[in-house]
């Protein structure tokens, strides 16, 4: 008896090793709480701060690696310190408040966790030591990779009579830093401390490995065993699902990992203008065949890795250039566990909201099963089956065009190139617009009941209290007016004189909106890579504004910024959500549409953009130049300044005295200047 017992134990514990990794059935929301160089929007103090508006719709945050790192001013990824928790981000006590506030809010802190490399502070391999609970823990010269950074290190260890490694890299090299040999006992010891540091010390609730194509996949597996960590992601960059899911198998599937080919055919799909390329195997990753690898599959369409990062950054960036809101659209209503991008969600906070409180009211999880609904050119849908209603998810310039059944489906959500429907038969309420603050004079919320009864009603009330038989009740699709202040909205389907179980809450803050003053932008375009130096066509469109005729007007206005070129055009905006979008040529209607850049959509400031001279699709790619310094007059301004009192310049066109208003790091006449 006490063999079997001891067998069953062992069997048990092997299941539950073989469980860790992702938790199946999750139905949670990820949000990458940074992007490149996210110094000020990324702080520990100002993530924290935005923990009321992350709760009820993100359950993790990924944030940046939050030990010090080599540089004084670092996303993390030149990690120096393990134990020493004050990085470019904030103090350690700043992370441990921001981590506990989350967690009172029931939302996950996922950690950054880089340990493919490791920095040094003394020559080519001295490492710093460091004490966590009376243990000293320091990478030795011996733990790093034979053959490190293409035999450089070799090189420079027999200079100094130093001691590397036996063992080769396991992966793919990373120069510049030390590459650790996972083999070494050592390296095993210090890992396993660390990321108990971050578990069970700094209250972490899991971890985001980086670039585990540097190192053995067992590795990963073995170290989350330890942790007994329940969420973990590898970012195993590569498109090819099946190698993906090979790794995700080495590591005893006790890690998921990004669905690259996930973001690689929603890009695609975008910049192709054909959404049938969601047909693709690739665009549903690691679903393929709907299989068990939904589990281990974080999907996400954008990352700081890929984003654009400007022309002048050295990088070349991999970026969706447009569909932003079609592209999440999808990401949400999918299996998988979605992983939001940080500038995505501050651009479109409400929408993406909105998004995942359709995908809660579905109950869409990880492991959910899906089909294809249509397919054509213009669009793409899938129907995919929630634990509480299946959610039809349309995608593409004609996803509100297609006809969907209505005595099948309710349209819930529907924007710019999207649309989500919920079957019938789930006997749901819905409100249209998400929790939170809202600047508006009349706040309307669209109250909707998914219920097969055609004279289905919706009671509700604006306490907080529950809906009765008794309570307000309106037809189907009604819209009501929220008062100005708190207001917590409470509602439920009434169907055959009953009142449903299900009760949808929203919390709302509605405030009078400062009133909008029309404002004229400006739009700037430089166009040398492509030498189109007498004129440019300006084709635009949207918002309040009539659509030109192809190829739009013909703009020769000209001016210089910053030793540039720049043609420019005036637009004004009569509303507070007003934009214009553009595409940009040169040429007569006949023959532009060969010397024609993408479309630029969604413009509602003074901006500036650059044609490339890279083309996809036949059309030029146009790059956002996010800051332009036109000149400094008056002023000597050292290196090391970090402040300018008072100086005269100019900015985005128009000649301003004394400080500015806008904040950056400027470079004139080869010195920088920093404004704060």
């Amino acid at each position: 008896m006490k063999r079997i017992l001891t067998s069953l134990c062992a069997l048990f514990v092997c299941l539950n090793i073989i469980a860790q990794g992702w938790p199946a059935g999750y139905g949670g929301v990820m949000l990458q709480g940074f992007y490149w160089d996210s110094f000020d929007d990324s702080q520990w103090i100002v993530l924290e701060k935005k923990a009321n508006d992350f709760s009820g719709y993100f359950d993790l945050v990924w944030v940046p690696q939050s030990g010090k790192a080599a540089a004084t001013k670092s996303m993390g990824y030149d990690p120096l310190y393990y134990f020493n928790q004050n990085s470019s981000f904030g103090t350690e006590a700043e992370l441990r408040s921001m981590i506990t506030t989350f967690k009172n809010k029931q939302i996950g802190t996922i950690a950054d966790v880089v340990i493919n490399h490791h920095g040094t502070n003394n020559g080519w391999f001295g490492f710093p030591a460091e004490v966590y609970k009376g243990v000293t823990y320091q990478n030795l010269s011996t733990d790093v990779c034979a053959d490190d950074d293409g035999g450089a290190a070799a090189t420079e260890a027999r200079k100094t009579g130093t001691q590397l490694s036996q063992n080769n890299d396991e992966g793919e090299g990373w120069g510049g830093m030390r590459d650790l040999d996972h083999k070494s006992g050592n390296v095993q010891k210090l890992v396993k401390a660390y990321e108990n540091f971050l578990l069970n010390d700094l209250g972490y609730a899991g971890f985001r490995y980086d670039m585990v194509k540097g190192f053995g996949a067992s590795h990963v597996g073995d170290y989350n065993t330890a942790a007994n960590v329940k969420y973990s992601v590898g970012e195993y960059w590569d498109g090819n699902a099946n190698t993906v899911k090979a790794w995700i198998d080495a590591t005893g599937k006790r890690s998921a990992a990004f669905d690259f080919a996930f973001r690689y055919a929603v890009r695609d799909a975008i910049n192709q203008n054909d959404w049938r390329v969601l047909s693709d195997t690739r665009a549903t990753g690691l679903n393929i065949d709907n299989g068990s690898y939904k589990q281990y599959a974080v999907t996400f369409v954008e990352n700081h890795d890929v984003q654009d990062r400007g022309t002048t950054s050295g990088y070349s960036p991999d970026p969706i250039r447009k569909d932003t809101l079609a592209a999440n659209a999808y990401l949400l209503a999918m299996p998988g566990t979605p992983c939001v991008f940080y500038t995505h969600y501050l651009t479109y906070p409400k929408e993406i909201k909105a998004m995942i409180d359709a995908r809660k009211l579905a109950g869409v999880t990880n492991t959910s099963s899906y089909q294809v609904y249509r397919s054509s050119k213009d669009y793409y849908a899938n129907v995919v089956t929630g634990q509480k209603g299946n959610l039809l998810v349309v995608v593409g310039k004609g996803a509100n065009q297609l006809n969907v059944s209505s005595a099948r489906y309710t349209k819930l959500l529907s924007g710019y190139h999207y649309a989500y429907y919920l079957a019938r038969e789930a006997e749901l309420p819905w409100a249209d617009k998400a929790n939170g603050s809202y600047e508006s004079e009349n706040l309307k919320v669209k109250l909707v009941a998914v219920s097969a009864d055609d004279n289905a009603r919706l009671v509700y009330t604006l306490d907080g209290s529950t809906p009765t038989i008794g309570s307000q009740n309106v037809a189907n699709g009604t819209e009501i007016t929220l008062p100005e202040g708190k207001t917590i909205l409470k509602v439920a389907v009434l169907s055959n004189g009953k009142v449903g179980e299900q009760v949808l809450t929203r919390t709302y803050m509605v405030k009078q909106p400062e009133p909008f003053v029309p404002q004229t932008i400006r739009v700037y375009v430089n166009t040398d890579q492509v030498n189109w130096n007498a004129y440019v066509n300006y084709h635009s469109w949207g918002g309040t504004h009539t659509a030109t005729s192809w190829p739009g007007d013909k703009v020769t206005s000209k001016t210089t910024l910053n030793g540039k070129t720049w043609f420019y055009k005036d637009y004004t905006l009569t509303k507070a959500d007003d934009y214009v979008n553009f595409v940009f040529s040169i040429g007569t209607a006949s023959n532009a549409s060969a010397n024609q850049t993408v479309d630029i959509e969604r413009v509602k400031k003074t901006s500036y953009f650059e044609v490339s001279s890279t083309k996809e699709n036949g059309k030029y790619v146009v790059n956002n130049v996010t800051s332009v310094v036109t000149g400094i007059e008056g002023v000597e301004v050292d290196a090391k300044q970090s402040k300018v009192d008072k100086y005269y310049y100019t900015l985005s066109g128009q000649r301003l005295t004394g400080k500015p208003s806008q904040r950056g790091v400027y470079i004139h006449a080869g010195k920088k200047i920093v404004v704060k």
